[in-house]
């Protein structure tokens, strides 16, 4: 088998010492030989920091005030020195084996310079829940089409991974962007080079009260629509956008009044 491709992972953070630990467990768990990992912290008030400092040489960290989250994934980004790259939210955790299926993927198609995998939804005991959301966007994702995300961003981004070249090629995410800064690079780059899709479950999106997507998902959908907008030549699918993000949300009404 090939040498492992190096896999450079950023952990952009502020305040998650709730989820945090489980985050980096997660990532060093995988036991992956040739792994670079970025914890950006944004200068949390709470015991954050000391968490980081409790993994001594295993990973590398930086806290220091940032612009927001898509400003410390740049930064993390721009530290990286790896082949493939991705990012993980501080409450979010990859599944066992996950970067040796990413590893493997990328070996395999040398063509391929973007790919996501399946991404279970997961509350903060780490039960997996909203099944039918994951059977949903588990159906668009099979095949990749550009038109087909412009018409749903169906792409999990705790499961999608890139090579270096993307980076250099696209730069980096739009740091006015807050909620939906990966829907706009994955439009920004699928635009050229398809996505391959790996058919594996690697992450788990984590869902709670405190967490941005859910504090925040109505504007997130709106987001997601004026994204899809600003790269769209024709109409048809940013009206299937609006009435897949129409079904969602009132998917995600449902399960909050009956959760």
């Amino acid at each position: 088998m090939n040498k492992c491709l190096k896999i450079s992972i950023i952990t952009p953070s502020y305040n998650q010492d709730g989820f945090i630990r489980q985050t980096i467990n997660s990532v060093l768990r995988q036991g992956y030989p040739n792994l670079e990992y970025l914890v950006i912290d944004g200068g949390s008030t709470d015991s954050t920091v000391e968490v980081l400092k409790s993994y001594g040489n295993a990973i590398r960290w930086v806290s220091e005030k940032d612009r927001g989250q898509s400003d410390a994934i740049n930064k993390g980004l721009k530290m990286a020195t790896g082949d493939i790259l991705a990012y993980l939210n501080s409450d979010d955790v990859y599944l066992d084996q996950s970067l040796f299926a990413v590893n493997d993927f990328f070996q395999k198609h040398q063509n391929i310079k973007w790919a996501y995998g399946r991404c279970r939804i997961i509350n903060e005991n780490n039960q997996e829940i909203r099944k039918l959301i994951t059977a949903y966007k588990n159906f668009w994702m099979r095949e990749y089409s550009y038109n087909k995300l412009l018409s749903i961003n169906f792409i999990n981004q705790p499961a999608t991974f890139w090579r270096r070249e993307i980076m250099e090629e696209f730069g980096f995410l739009n740091k006015n962007e807050h909620l939906v800064m990966d829907y706009e690079y994955w439009l920004r780059i699928g635009q050229k080079y398809p996505a391959g899709f790996i058919n594996e479950y690697l992450a788990g999106f984590r869902t709670h009260t405190q967490s941005k997507s859910s504090q925040n998902f109505v504007k997130q959908f709106h987001d997601e629509l004026r994204i899809a907008k600003k790269y769209s030549a024709r109409q048809w699918p940013i009206i299937c956008h609006y009435l897949n993000c129409a079904s969602i949300l009132i998917g995600y009404k449902v399960l909050q009044r009956f959760s």
